[in-house]
């Protein structure tokens, strides 16, 4: 039988203990505003091959995985009792 790496709390760093029902999987997706944009007349008028350009070159020095992670992240966390009980009541604080 193999026996699992051993398992820290990712805010305390407490060693937890799988099937004691001591700590939460929280899983978190991050997505960048995936609302489309609005352009006007005006926006549509424009040469926009400066910018265009522009943008190739920034993401040139991106990596795949660089850009991706600007549009799309996901975060898996372990968290004991009582660090989830602190973050699930102020998640950004």
């Amino acid at each position: 039988m193999n026996t699992p790496a051993p398992l820290f709390c990712d805010r305390c760093l407490k060693e937890l203990k799988f099937g004691q029902a001591e700590f939460y999987l929280v899983r978190i997706e991050a997505l960048l505003d995936p609302t489309p944009p609005e352009f006007t007349q005006e926006d549509l008028a424009r040469d926009v091959t400066s910018e265009l350009n522009e943008l190739v070159q920034q993401l040139n020095h991106l990596s795949a995985h660089e850009a991706t992670e600007q549009i799309h992240r996901k975060l898996t966390l372990f968290l004991c009792l009582t660090c989830y009980r602190n973050w699930i009541e102020n998640p950004t604080g």
